[in-house]
């Protein structure tokens, strides 16, 4: 079809105006709008898209800069509160769990005898401890760890089961600390070491097993042994569960013995040290070493004879004393029954004394020496002097009598001695002054100058300076009683000095027991010389060991089981009625026997006393002479001392009427 044969369009004319309804035509008047008709092409096309807007932001912008500043603010204020407000008070708590310190325990000091044999030393050793809240149900999954583990250590440990599980479980449940047993030994804590090593390693094998014992610790400490267990226990005392003395030279001697604790100051992470940071540390002081003047060998033998006596006698206790007379040294002290310092809950609540030091007791006829001395000082009689001695003598308020009956004997002042007579003693010390009450004060300036009513000078704590009434206050009785041992009292140590005194020319040398100490430099420091008091006259001291031989020698004597063969002997037996602690009144007796060798050069002193014997004799020459001659022999060996060889001087006991 060619264009000219194409239909032509048909072209829309121009569109009329609307017409008002009525047929008439509305012509707009002056100011109004004109009427928009519609366009027939706009009506075609599509509608234009909406157009979204955005809001303002800045008011979001002012929201985030605000919380930025107060933000910042409270890291600013908390910043200067932790630089200059609090600065000291935190870098304190920072130090306090940074930096931890531990008490480095001084290394105590050894007790030795004379000759340097230890006799209390320190060994190595660990508390065994636990942090509690690794027991917890938390830490361990199981409900039951501390009863577990209790039942594992118990045994080990030699405590209660119960005990443990308590401090396992303790009722502060944020308690990270639990002594569980103090001063055990390497080996104990080596067993815990391997059982927790075993319950380790079977943990990580086996998902189901529980290493109850991971909380359990160690810290190093020391531990106080006695190697020769009860050898001298009286004298040594023991160490408390503080590690303070808690009697004996362990207590006496505490401050020198103990030393100085040291301090250590080192920063911790995860409960260890950390190397590369310094420590702070002071140093420990170990404590001095203390050399004692007892000789080992001679205690054991003194322990030994009063232990097997006391046994026999089936006695309360007893004691043996043995001193150097010449130094005034104690070479033993012995105690029966005695303890293990080693092991206290074993021990009986009563042995844990030195009775020789602490038990006062009416010596008897022992003491009679004294006034013999004060007889012999004032000139008021000579060995040789006539003593008549009845049956019986009135006196006061009593009417005195001896051991045992007799017809009237007729004794030199060294028989009254010999054969232990009160009333022989009686006469003898009346003859002191003019009258009794003269008689009484020269007797008691006598006692006192011996050393009774006043402590021996060994400083050791619980020691008893006995009893002794000033003259005046004596009565009716004790005026005759006291010349022979009944009515005042005394301590072991006391009475030994006495015979001492004598032996060594009639001069008190105040007892020791002390020789020195040598400090951490190694350096010996002796103990001060004892004190020495002129008692009586050497001629005085002579004729009373002459006297004391007649005791022992003549077959008269009371005291003929001390003899020992190839020495002289001078000795004393004492029987005396015993005050009983339980009732204040007497009961029972205080069997002793005291004296010294050789007689002629006296070198050792020996007094052994035994309270209560209840088999077989009491006496004291009975039972207490054979346990001096044991004793006796073994120092005169131990030390050497020769037998003299001179003959005695055999004073005679009786005279013809």
């Amino acid at each position: 079809m060619s264009d000219r044969e194409q239909p032509r369009r048909r072209v829309p004319g121009p569109a009329r105006p609307d017409r008002p309804r009525g047929g008439s035509q509305r012509r707009p008047g002056p100011g109004a709008r004109p009427v928009r008709r519609p366009n027939p092409a706009a009506a075609r096309r599509p509608p234009a898209p909406r157009v979204i807007r955005l809001g303002s932001p800045r008011p979001r912008l002012r929201m985030v800069s605000l919380a930025l500043t107060l933000v910042l603010i409270a890291f600013v204020v908390r910043l200067l509160q932790v630089q200059a407000v609090d600065a000291d008070t935190l870098a304190a708590k920072a130090g306090e769990n940074r930096y931890v310190g531990r008490t480095l325990s001084a290394e105590r000091g050894e007790i030795t005898d004379r000759n340097g044999i230890a006799l209390a030393t320190s060994e190595d050793a660990y508390d065994i401890t636990a942090d509690p809240t690794l027991f917890t149900r938390e830490q361990l999954k199981i409900d039951d760890g501390p009863e577990q583990a209790a039942a594992l250590l118990a045994p080990i440990l030699g405590v209660d089961q119960d005990g443990l599980v308590k401090k396992l479980r303790p009722e502060n449940k944020e308690s990270r600390y639990a002594l569980l047993a103090r001063r055990q030994t390497p080996q104990v804590w080596q067993q815990i070491k391997d059982l927790k090593t075993a319950l380790a390693t079977k943990a990580e094998s086996d998902k189901g097993t529980v290493n109850v014992l991971a909380g359990v610790l160690a810290e190093p400490t020391s531990k106080r042994v006695y190697p020769n267990s009860e050898l001298a226990a009286g004298i040594l005392g023991w160490v408390n569960a503080d590690g303070k003395g808690g009697g004996g030279v362990e207590r006496q001697l505490n401050s020198e013995l103990a030393g100085k604790d040291g301090k250590i100051r080192y920063a911790q992470s995860g409960g260890r040290q950390v190397p590369t940071v310094a420590s702070t540390e002071t140093p420990a002081v170990p404590g001095s070493d203390v050399e004692l003047t007892i000789d080992r060998d001679i205690q054991w033998a003194a322990q030994n004879a009063i232990t097997e006596q006391v046994r026999e006698s089936e006695a309360d206790r007893g004691y043996v004393i043995v001193q150097d007379n010449q130094t005034g040294e104690i070479l033993a002290m012995a105690n029966s029954p005695g303890f293990d310092p080693n092991d206290l809950s074993q021990a009986e609540p009563d042995a844990l004394h030195n009775w020789a030091l602490e038990d006062a007791y009416e010596p008897g006829s022992t003491a009679k020496v004294m006034s013999m001395a004060a007889v012999l000082e004032e000139n008021a009689a000579t060995p040789l002097t006539h003593v008549v001695v009845p049956n019986r003598l009135h006196r006061g308020d009593r009417l005195f009598r001896d051991d045992i009956d007799h017809e009237t004997w007729y004794l030199t002042l060294n028989g009254v001695l010999a054969k232990s007579s009160n009333i022989g003693t009686i006469l003898a010390t009346g003859q002191l002054g003019e009258t009794q009450a003269e008689s009484n004060e020269i007797l008691y300036s006598y006692l006192r100058k011996f050393g009774l009513g006043s402590y021996s000078g060994l400083g050791v704590p619980g020691e008893t300076k006995g009893i002794l009434a000033p003259p005046d206050q004596w009565s009716t009785s004790q005026q005759y009683t006291i010349p022979f041992g009944q009515g005042m009292s005394l301590n072991a140590m006391q009475a030994a000095s006495v015979y001492s005194t004598i032996a060594n020319g009639g001069v008190r040398v105040e007892p020791s027991l002390i020789r020195g100490t040598t400090g951490p430099d190694g350096r010996f420091t002796p103990a001060a010389k004892p004190k020495k008091t002129k008692v009586v006259s050497e001629k005085t001291a002579k004729s009373l060991s002459q006297m004391l031989e007649s005791v022992v020698d003549d077959r008269e004597g009371t005291g003929t089981k001390a003899r020992i063969p190839g020495y002289r002997v001078a000795g004393k037996t004492g029987t005396a009625n015993r005050v009983d602690p339980a009732t204040g009144k007497y009961h029972g007796y205080t069997s002793s026997f005291a004296g010294f060798a050789p007689a002629d050069n006296p070198r050792v002193t020996v007094y052994c006393a035994i309270q209560n014997a209840t088999a077989g004799s009491y006496f004291g020459g009975q039972i207490c002479g054979p346990v001096y001659k044991e004793v006796m022999e073994f120092a005169l060996k131990t030390l050497q001392v020769p037998p003299t060889g001179a003959k005695p001087a055999n004073l005679p006991v009786t005279y013809g009427p």
